[in-house]
């Protein structure tokens, strides 16, 4: 079924709903918590993408849905980073942009995000995100 009459819109509301669906199934949130998902992975992308140097965030980026690839640039300002950020800044970055309070902290919640994204990065370039980032931040990117 078409809901937009373009195909890749229409792929792209899959994929991205299949991402949310994946994050509220991790905590078994029901539909209606869609924003909690929806914010989480918008935390998680962004702490991420400002912590990458433009052209490793651009790398990443290429293998995104096209729909969470406009969230994940979304405000984005490519002059004002990599912004240095070891493990404890980076779930302090989500925590301060994820208003909501989930079973596990905001460690759980980027891995869940971080989980539901990775269907569709490949493992080399996934490879790469982790080798540009310090040690201990590896540790919270599966």
């Amino acid at each position: 079924m078409s809901f937009t009459g373009y195909p890749t819109f229409d792929t792209t509301l899959q994929k991205t709903n299949g991402i949310l669906k994946q994050i509220e199934a991790s905590y078994g949130w029901p539909k209606e918590r869609r924003n909690q998902s929806y914010a989480g992975l918008r935390a998680v992308l962004h702490a991420l993408r400002d912590r990458l140097t433009v052209e490793e965030a651009a790398q990443l980026s290429a293998q995104l849905p096209l729909l969470v690839r406009g969230i994940y640039f979304e405000d984005w300002d490519p002059s004002k980073v990599p912004m240095k950020m070891h493990r404890n800044d980076f779930l302090e970055r989500i925590r301060k942009d994820f208003p909501y309070e989930v079973p596990g902290g905001v460690e759980r919640l980027s891995d869940t995000v971080i989980q539901a994204v990775r269907r569709h990065i490949t493992e080399g370039e996934w490879e790469d995100v982790r080798a540009s980032l310090p040690k201990d931040m590896v540790t919270v990117l599966p």
